[in-house]
């Protein structure tokens, strides 16, 4: 890859469709919060955490997570990791995001939905006014019950009606091995009887017939991941010709093992077959980089063409849950920015 072809893409206006809010919480603010909360981490310096950020699949990774999110407690905890997040997604000229935020790792810890949304608002509002606008999504863990997801959607209805502006759907992360979507059938129906859109991680490190139940079953309007749908042809014609996207990680499929080297990665054989595929970042803090890093790893590995990486940045504008005149506002611009 080239240096000015890199440097496009870097400059390219983007939308990020696939960002765990919590996993984007950089050590040095872990840190920072467990010190103001008075909370006891497992590491003694933030060299010793970062070091043990060597995954060997999803489960390993949500360990440290997790543990990580025990220091958010309070609604100025939330806005400033938020506010770092958007400070990175403004470098990396994201102009979209559609942001999971995970309640069930909060409430269990005695943490309201209100207090963490609040403090995501806030930040989210001042970004809106430098040039960011956002969406959020409601994540369910999936490694807890299907009951565990209904009382959290129930208790967080006043929240949808408040911020309503913002928080446009639900998803579906966490453990996917043994965890079906068909395990969230009811909760989800319960969503889409609302009017709010509709997401689920599968096809990462589940099978292809996770992502049949999540759009027959749950009748979501996107894949989160969905990389092994390759291993289904007649899925990969299905999402293909219904435009479902996937919102694909490059550096989060490398780093949890589920592709050994980058090369190895289906996005590009899944693009070619014209499925609507989107490049975002995840759990960035994490992985290894935000989403421009991801962007440049998967054209240099896969060698993407000119043409390729428009048409994911493309993807990412048309998957994004804004009213049709704002999608059409954004590829204008991108459009116009490639050209140029």
């Amino acid at each position: 890859m080239t240096p000015t072809f890199a440097k496009k893409i870097a400059g390219a206006p983007k939308a990020e469709l696939h960002i765990h809010i919590e996993g984007s919480l950089e050590p040095e603010l872990i840190f920072k919060l467990a010190k103001r909360n008075g909370v006891k981490l497992a590491y003694d310096s933030i060299e010793a955490l970062r070091a043990a950020y060597a995954f060997t699949d999803l489960q390993s990774f949500l360990d440290i997570y997790y543990a990580g999110a025990t220091v958010l407690l309070t609604e100025e905890d939330f806005y400033e990791m938020t506010a770092a997040y958007v400070e990175r997604a403004l470098a990396d000229h994201v102009v979209h995001a559609e942001i999971f935020f995970d309640p069930q790792t909060h409430t269990e810890r005695g943490v309201s939905i209100a207090t963490a949304v609040a403090g995501i608002e806030r930040a989210l509002a001042v970004a809106e006014r430098r040039g960011l606008t956002s969406r959020l999504i409601l994540c369910f863990l999936r490694h807890l019950s299907e009951e565990d997801a209904l009382t959290t959607f129930e208790a967080a209805l006043p929240v949808f009606d408040e911020y309503a502006h913002r928080l446009v759907g639900v998803g579906l992360d966490s453990s996917e091995r043994g965890h079906p979507p068909s395990k969230f059938e009811r909760v989800f129906a319960k969503a889409r009887a609302r009017g709010l859109k509709t997401v689920a991680h599968a096809g990462e490190e589940g099978p292809p017939s996770y992502v049949y139940e999540a759009l027959d079953l749950l009748e979501v309007d996107r894949i989160d991941h969905g990389v092994r749908s390759i291993e289904d042809p007649a899925l990969v014609a299905r999402l293909a010709e219904t435009r479902v996207p996937l919102t694909v990680c490059p550096l989060s499929n490398l780093k949890l093992r589920v592709f050994d080297d980058m090369k190895q990665h289906t996005l590009k054989t899944l693009l070619s077959h014209g499925v609507a595929v989107t490049i975002n970042s995840d759990d960035p803090a994490y992985f290894g980089g935000y989403v421009n890093a991801n962007y440049l790893s998967a054209a240099e590995a896969l060698d993407l063409t000119d043409a390729e990486v428009h048409t994911i940045l493309r993807n990412g504008f048309e998957a994004s849950f804004v009213p049709a005149d704002e999608r059409a506002a954004s590829i204008a611009k991108l459009d116009e920015y490639w050209r140029r």
